[in-house]
């Protein structure tokens, strides 16, 4: 009589694989859970409100030709001074470069080229509805290329809701100021965000309150509020790329690489 032994040692032998491909199925599963929809990362994509109501506000998001038209005497540069800011065209030519804030001192960011080495005089002007200059500071340009950063102080005046606001940066390739300068401008202007959207914000982590920011149309404060979480996390891949993103849904990925600098005082 043959013996059954062969044909049991097999099935024990197939048995044991199944349970050790299944718990170790299982284990992987549990090692790496599926998120949560909450806690999936959300892209960062500015939702641009209406244009203010009048006249287009104008204005020039690139340096270039200065006022009039005249040639300036800066050199040229790879990428010109930018504003980071929206703007909109029309036939090519710029009819609104303009963007709300909620805050009574904003701040401002600019791709400036041109550096402290150069000892150009650059300003920043701040106007308000009737064209009165308001606030008016000496800038100083960075140690290289890259975005820096103008803020109202407390010692300015508040911004009024409602109320639109020009707003100049301007670099002289001159000490005399003498010749055309580089320059760039736009509209801002505060408005009051809903009881409930207000709410969100209080309660949202700083990157949630960027996304909250932008899909509200709140230009100024969705873009310093991840300005300052880069500054924060340099190395931080997802922040880079949710920066990269808000710029984007301007047309300034070209800028997204750019170093950030802190504001000078």
């Amino acid at each position: 009589m043959k013996s059954n032994s062969q044909p049991v040692k097999l099935f024990l032998i197939l048995a044991f694989s199944c349970t050790t491909s299944l718990l170790s199925s299982l284990t992987s599963v549990l090692a790496k859970p599926t998120l949560p929809a909450s806690a999936r990362a959300q892209v960062v994509r500015f939702n641009p409100p209406p244009p203010p109501p009048g006249p287009p506000p104008g204005g020039r998001p690139t340096g270039g030709a200065s006022r009039g038209g005249s040639l300036s005497v800066c050199p040229s540069v790879k990428t010109q001074l930018t504003a980071l800011v929206p703007f909109s065209e029309e036939s090519g030519t710029v009819k609104n470069v303009w963007g709300l804030t909620t805050v009574e001192r904003p701040s401002w960011l600019f791709y400036v080229p041109y550096t402290k080495e150069s000892t150009y005089p650059a300003e920043f002007v701040l106007q308000d509805p009737e064209s009165n200059p308001i606030y008016q500071k000496a800038i100083a340009l960075p140690e290289s290329p890259g975005v820096i950063r103008v803020s109202l102080p407390a010692s300015a005046p508040a911004l009024e809701v409602g109320k639109q606001y020009r707003w100049f940066l301007t670099v002289y390739c001159d000490q005399q100021k003498e010749s055309p300068p580089i320059y760039v401008e736009g509209m801002i202007q505060r408005v009051n965000l809903k009881q409930a959207t207000v709410q969100e914000l209080n309660t949202a982590d700083p990157l949630k309150r960027v996304v909250i920011y932008a899909q509200n149309g709140i230009w100024y404060e969705a873009l310093t509020t991840l300005a300052e979480l880069r500054q924060k996390n340099p190395q931080n891949t997802k922040l880079q790329a949710e920066w990269r993103n808000l710029l984007t849904s301007i047309r300034l990925d070209k800028l997204a690489a750019e170093p950030i600098f802190s504001e000078t005082r």
